[in-house]
């Protein structure tokens, strides 16, 4: 029966939506800036509860010190990041000085 023509119209095949370039590597950036900043502040939050509890005598600042310290680099990096080109330059997002 496959061998028989069928009357029915075939349908072409629907090409997958490209997002532009552009779109695709701020999408790129948001995504790192956002994993950046809960790995970053959970660092620090972890570091700051750890000196709170050795040093500190369980006070709560210390852990929102770390936790600002660690939302601080993110951010900075993330400022970094959207300002200069592509990040698939293999920086990581990182500025490049030359002297």
């Amino acid at each position: 029966m496959a061998d028989t023509p069928s009357n029915e119209p075939r349908l072409a095949p629907v090409a997958p939506s490209s997002r532009p370039v552009s779109e695709a590597l701020l999408n790129d950036k948001w995504d790192r800036a956002i994993s950046s900043a809960v790995i970053r502040g959970s660092l620090g939050l972890s570091f700051g509860v750890v000196f709170s509890v050795l040093l500190f005598k369980r006070r709560r600042w210390p852990a929102l010190v770390g936790l600002g310290f660690g939302l601080g680099r993110a951010y900075e990096e993330a400022d970094v990041a959207f300002k200069n080109g592509p990040t698939r330059s293999g920086t990581n997002g990182m500025r490049l000085v030359r002297s």
